[in-house]
């Protein structure tokens, strides 16, 4: 079994009001590659870099099973750079400077070995660059995973329609999910967005958890009540990552076992928000991972009989 992830790898500059980072690695593939490897063994790296993009965060994929073969190295260009700025109640943002670089361009090749790969995971690019991913592959992966974000749905709506109705799994939070159905009630927004051609349905909602829908079951998980949240940055892709991650490890992509990934997914993130970038992540260890999994079974095990 093998991952492709196609996304960015990036420069970010981060502000909350716990504190602020200088220029750090970043881009969703990057969250989502460190998070999906504590659970893969064969992680497949599709996205694009600037010269100036050091050798050592390179390494650092490599040594957490990431292959990078796919990663395009632009000489004589710069990497995308991305700062933002979060409020107090850290669910809302204002981007303080974007710089596409060599993202503008980009131009996603997938290597011969990676297309074979089971579980595809395309992380918040362009639905054009989306599609174009898909239509490499020798043939239709086992399980397609798609993110996206308001942007897109500004900006590219009807590209973006057309690459849901390629995808079996979309990944959104509570706002997009509202701004792509037009309605309010996120289990109405699910059904509208269910007809556009995903067959299952992830709705982040920060701290309040995820909900998972296919067109007949819903599914809940909370968060894992934090002391610090110091860096909400990268913590949907982390989420993406542990929830692709388990089902390739599982090698089950069925309703139930995808409520369990719903759970592990959550718990990756929950490590992503205690540290600016991907820090946390670098430092975890399994067992750290097994010890919130079973934080988060006794935080809805209440035991009460009813």
């Amino acid at each position: 079994m093998s991952i492709l992830i196609v996304g960015t790898v990036a420069f970010d500059a981060i502000e909350t009001p716990f504190g602020k980072t200088e220029k750090i690695i970043g881009g969703a593939a990057t969250y989502i590659g460190l998070s999906s490897s504590f659970f893969s063994k064969n992680l497949k790296l599709v996205s694009v870099v600037g010269e100036d993009f050091p050798k050592s965060a390179i390494n650092m994929l490599e040594k957490h099973n990431v292959c990078t073969k796919g990663l395009q190295i632009k000489k004589g260009e710069k990497t995308f750079f991305w700062s933002g700025r979060y409020h107090k109640d850290m669910n809302t943002r204002d981007t303080l400077e974007t710089q596409l670089n060599v993202l503008e361009n980009f131009d996603p090749i997938i290597p011969k070995e990676y297309q074979n790969s089971e579980y595809l995971m395309l992380g918040n690019l362009m639905p054009a660059v989306q599609k174009k991913v898909l239509s490499q592959m020798k043939k239709r992966p086992k399980l397609v995973v798609l993110d996206t974000m308001n942007f897109w749905m500004d900006h590219f709506l009807e590209d973006l329609k057309t690459s849901l109705t390629d995808v079996d799994v979309l990944t959104i939070n509570d706002e997009e999910a509202r701004q792509l159905s037009g309605e309010h009630s996120l289990v109405k927004a699910a059904k509208v967005i269910l007809q556009m051609g995903p067959k299952y349905l992830i709705i982040k909602k920060g701290e309040h958890g995820a909900l998972l829908f296919n067109h007949k079951n819903v599914f809940f998980t909370p968060a894992l009540p934090l002391e610090d949240v110091l860096d909400p940055t990268g913590a949907g892709d982390s989420f993406a990552g542990g929830f692709i991650g388990y089902l390739e490890k599982t090698d089950d992509t069925s309703f139930e076992n995808m409520k369990k990934a719903v759970v592990y997914a959550s718990v990756m993130a929950s490590f992503t928000v205690e540290e600016f970038g991907t820090k946390k992540l670098q430092e975890i260890k399994k067992q750290h991972i097994s010890s919130r999994i079973k934080n988060i079974t006794e935080l809805v095990d209440s035991g009460l009989i009813l």
